[in-house]
């Protein structure tokens, strides 16, 4: 706690304070003292957390309420204004890195959606959506059914918190190119805004070295492959599962005047494609892997390490000498480190040679305090076989 840590554990609060806790509203601010009787810091109680405390304040002069999260919210909108040249869809407020406990706000356009993943958040939601619309905020939109918001106990519902019913759709733009979010149904908040600078990489990529073949995997909505075609790709095969995706994703296609590109929306489980593909001998100038949350937890850590390994193998077979690999991970349990070496332990088994050229994270939106490493939850590596 006095290194500015976000986050305390049962384990590690006297009987009585956890009896305190359990006594208090889910959410309530608390003062949190050490053993001496000395300030830590000012906290929201979590009783149904693993996490029990989430800390909002190191300050005694500055506890948690409705003065705080106006000051906190103004200070996170303020630092994105820059980003307002490149795209209208960025992460205005970031959780513990903007110093607000499990709240995450994503603006799209005009609408801005909300995540309260925290009881902290979800106590202090009327003074939260009081501050975005001091902020300018006209449209909120509740979707706080992550698993996030489970595990501290809350009910994770969607709701309108302010203005009307959001579009079936809203229309935002990256880059130049042009995209659809669905803010109710959407993965996530409706769209990895994560990936913006990542997809504008995979563009410029293709534009510098004149790549032709490009495979996107999980490709979702189809952001990485647009970019790719937006680069001068001129084959590209984009691979999910899921089929109401793969038609939003052709819909992004159209809308952003690529409807005679060829391609391929192909509705498959990745790894059986990737499979599909080695044996009809296939090649690729670049290969995304952007898969969902392998590892939801610490305990299933092993596991998904033997899935990402799995992927990147079957990846690395179908890259041609010279082609690139974007490898991405989104589970906060696995480390940069881990990562790593997870894709390191799958060029060896390729029998490969590989360069790692750059270490990828999520854009500036995203910030990480350097208090709160567990806020860095995607990283990805950019791999060139030689």
């Amino acid at each position: 706690m006095r290194r500015r840590h976000p986050w305390l554990y049962a384990g590690a609060i006297a009987d009585e304070g956890l009896k305190l806790i359990d006594s208090l509203p889910s959410g309530c601010p608390v003062q949190v003292c050490d053993a001496k009787g000395d300030f830590l810091g000012w906290a929201c109680t979590s009783p149904r957390s693993s996490i029990r405390l989430r800390f909002w304040s190191f300050r005694l002069d500055e506890p948690p309420g409705p003065a705080l999260i106006a000051q906190r919210i103004g200070q996170a909108f303020a630092r994105r204004q820059p980003l307002l040249a490149s795209s209208n869809a960025r992460r205005m407020v970031f959780g513990e890195a903007d110093g607000l406990p499990g709240l995450i706000v994503d603006l799209y356009a005009e609408q801005a959606v909300v995540q309260l993943l925290s009881a902290g958040a979800d106590y202090f939601r009327e003074a939260i959506v009081e501050a975005m619309a001091e902020q300018g905020i006209a449209a909120i939109y509740e979707r706080s059914d992550a698993a996030g918001a489970q595990r501290e106990g809350l009910s994770g519902g969607q709701a309108v918190l302010l203005g009307e019913e959001p579009a079936s759709l809203v229309e935002i733009h990256e880059h130049g190119l042009r995209f659809l979010v669905d803010v109710r149904q959407g993965h996530k908040t409706g769209f990895y805004i994560d990936q913006r600078d990542n997809r504008a990489l995979v563009k410029e990529l293709v534009r510098s070295q004149a790549l032709q073949r490009v495979l996107n995997c999980f490709c979702y909505t189809g952001g990485f492959s647009l970019a790719a075609w937006a680069g001068g790709a001129t084959a590209v095969i984009s691979v999910d599962s899921s089929a109401p995706a793969l038609e939003q994703a052709q819909r992004q296609q159209a809308l952003n005047q690529m409807h005679e590109r060829e391609g391929r929306w192909w509705e498959a489980n990745v790894f059986e494609a990737l499979s599909h593909l080695r044996r009809e001998s296939e090649a690729f100038d670049l290969i995304v892997l952007d898969p969902p949350k392998f590892a939801p937890s610490a305990q299933h850590v092993d596991r998904a390490a033997r899935a990402y390994k799995d992927i990147n193998l079957k990846a690395l077979a179908l890259l041609r000498p010279g082609g690139f690999l974007l490898s991405f991970s989104c589970s906060g349990a696995i480390s940069v480190d881990l990562f790593q070496k997870i894709v390191a332990g799958a060029v060896s088994d390729a029998a490969i040679d590989a360069q790692l050229l750059r270490r990828l994270s999520a854009g500036t939106d995203h910030p990480m305090s350097m208090a709160h490493p567990e806020g860095e939850y995607l990283k990805g590596l950019l791999l060139q076989r030689v």
